[in-house]
């Protein structure tokens, strides 16, 4: 491994599937960093340079309508990649997708012609690479089936235990309107929905907090 400061074992831990050349590759082609809450791993609009490997950490990846509202599309979890960033960096195109930190994030930047070569290498990189566009494509999938045809309540409600899923964290810090960008409504929908699943006694509500363990229990 040539990653400065680096404990190999995580790509172990995070990549048992990988063949040991894989995981040597990636120490001697990648190169680590660091994300502190709110940073952008990826910025909409930007060509991808190199392609992240999620170590630590959750990333929120979501879409921005011309108003600056973002789409939430799904959540990366450590040993998960971007698909559609993926498909960007293959492409060379330009991203078409938002990447935010959602806690301290540990990442390795794979550079772009390792993507190819590696393809062909290595079948569990292969098999790695076509899990991930088929599992983020069921996600996708997914949201459009919640903005299609589930009524708001149904859309929140799912907000939270989507988030459950991926942080293991029953408390949501943030606003009333961080929600609703993320949902692409308004704060008074979201917040007139709080006050319902408030006085139903599925939430806690306090400044900038929301308990939701009675909701996922």
């Amino acid at each position: 491994m040539n990653l400065p400061g680096f404990d190999p074992e995580i790509l172990e831990k995070r990549f048992p599937y990988f063949e040991t050349e894989l995981r040597q590759a990636i120490g001697v082609e990648g190169r680590i960093a660091e994300l502190n809450e709110g940073d952008e791993m990826i910025r909409e609009g930007q060509y991808i340079k190199s392609f992240p490997l999620l170590l630590e950490g959750v990333v929120r990846v979501c879409r921005m309508d011309e108003d600056g509202r973002e789409l939430l599309l799904y959540y990366l979890n450590p040993g998960e990649v971007c698909a559609m960033a993926l498909t960007c960096c293959m492409g060379h195109t330009k991203s078409n997708i938002r990447a935010v930190a959602e806690s301290k994030v540990l990442q390795v930047q794979i550079p772009i012609p390792c993507l190819d070569r590696w393809i062909v290498q290595f079948q569990s990189w292969k098999e790695f690479i076509m899990y991930a566009y088929r599992k983020r494509f069921d996600e996708l999938l997914e949201t459009i089936d919640s903005i299609a045809f589930k009524n708001m309540d149904d859309r929140l409600i799912k907000f939270f235990t989507d988030r459950y899923r991926t942080t293991g964290s029953t408390i949501y810090s943030g606003t009333h309107q961080d929600i609703a960008l993320l949902l692409n409504t308004s704060r008074e929908v979201v917040s007139r929905l709080l006050k319902k699943l408030e006085h139903d006694q599925r939430i806690i509500i306090s400044r900038n907090k929301i308990d939701f363990t009675l909701l996922v229990s």
